[in-house]
């Protein structure tokens, strides 16, 4: 037996969604697409919602839409995968990496404050585990500084802060449809915005900063004619991809109310378990729970022993400038503590729709057994 910490489900109903698109007339950019991103900003709140073809494309996106370029500065958290710093360096963008709350494991808006210079452009909060930032602060610190901000919010589709569904703030939100996401399109990404500005700008670049929209171009050529107005990319998501979200946006609340009742399990099982630090969550959000993620003592052993185990444990994350590629290129004397102490300590735990109680059962189990025996 082998348990992953994250994997798709894939229904019936999903595989004949994307037969039914491979029998049509389109397979790329089609009607499908705009389906997908329409149920999508539907669900969100948000008024635009732009597909690419995945979530890091969707941050590079976020990042040209902005208008981050090279002398700008962007703070984000060094705790998350390198895309959420890597889409500022695409943009010649130099990256400022602001230290994480203990509790939350989000960024600490006292530090992003501490990182602000003259050459600020952007924040990049990340939404870690699905559970949503101090929203209120970031927002303060951005009014008052005039900073863009791009919700890295790849773990928190169907999260809630204060009432409003992730997605439905001002500036941008990302989303990453990656198979062990709340959805999947196999790969795939979604910029949402209610910015018209911003929204006209995603569409440009998704598709190589060319345009046949008759009202943006620079003069009449014809039915024929188009423009390159900017150096985009091929970021184009296909139809079939979307076809696929589509069907599983159908099961989008079903599967967060089951990781949700799972964490509940989690929670309720390590409780009293001396050595283990269970996730927080902070007053007003409710996250959707895309890691369920611990901290114990001897992180290596008790890693080595749940993988002997056949349980897929992972590490979410290593701080991004820890990284070779960032040490050679001036990040090595940066240093975040709570990030590296956390990094230290924490493990992620099987977390997925598809999870059965046996299985979370023998996880739970296996989990006490490894810390006593450390």
């Amino acid at each position: 037996m082998y348990i992953p910490y994250g994997t798709q489900s894939i229904s019936e109903e999903d595989i004949q969604a994307v037969v039914k698109v491979l029998r049509s007339d389109y397979l790329t950019t089609g009607p499908v697409v705009k389906e997908f991103e329409e149920k999508v900003a539907a669900y969100t709140g948000a008024k635009y919602a732009v597909a690419v073809s995945s979530g890091t494309a969707a941050l590079h996106a976020a990042c040209f839409a902005a208008g981050i370029k090279e002398g700008d500065e962007v703070i984000t958290s060094p705790f998350t995968f390198a895309a959420s710093a890597n889409c500022v360096l695409y943009c010649g963008a130099e990256v400022v990496f602001a230290d994480i709350d203990r509790k939350t494991y989000n960024i600490s808006p006292e530090e992003i404050e501490k990182k602000i210079t003259p050459c600020t452009k952007a924040l990049i909060p990340v939404h870690y585990a699905g559970q949503p930032c101090d929203m209120d602060a970031i927002y303060g610190i951005a009014g008052k500084h005039n900073l863009a901000v791009i919700q890295d919010a790849a773990h928190a589709l169907g999260a809630d802060y204060k009432g409003k569904r992730i997605g439905k703030m001002p500036g941008m939100a990302v989303l990453s449809f990656h198979p062990v996401k709340h959805i999947t399109t196999g790969e795939g990404g979604m910029v949402l915005t209610d910015n018209e500005k911003y929204y006209q700008r995603l569409l440009l670049f998704r598709s190589h900063g060319i345009t046949r929209d008759h009202s943006l171009l620079h003069r009449d050529g014809g039915g024929w004619y188009y423009e390159q107005q900017a150096l985009g990319y091929n970021y184009r998501i296909t139809d079939i991809q979307c076809a696929l979200g589509i069907s599983q946006m159908d099961r989008l609340d079903s599967f967060i109310s089951r990781r949700r009742l799972l964490a509940g399990r989690y929670d309720e099982a390590f409780k009293e378990i001396k050595g283990i630090i269970t996730p927080y969550q902070a007053e007003g959000c409710n996250s959707s729970w895309h890691l369920y993620t611990i901290q114990v003592e001897n992180r290596k052993e008790v890693f080595d022993s749940l993988r002997k185990a056949g349980i897929g444990v992972n590490v979410h994350y290593i701080p991004v400038y820890m990284h070779p590629y960032y040490r050679g290129h001036g990040y090595r004397d940066v240093k975040c503590k709570n990030a590296e102490e956390v990094y230290s300590h924490i493990i992620s735990l099987p977390l997925y729709p598809g999870l059965t109680e046996e299985q979370q059962d023998y996880v739970i189990g296996k989990v006490i057994e490894a810390v006593d025996e450390v």
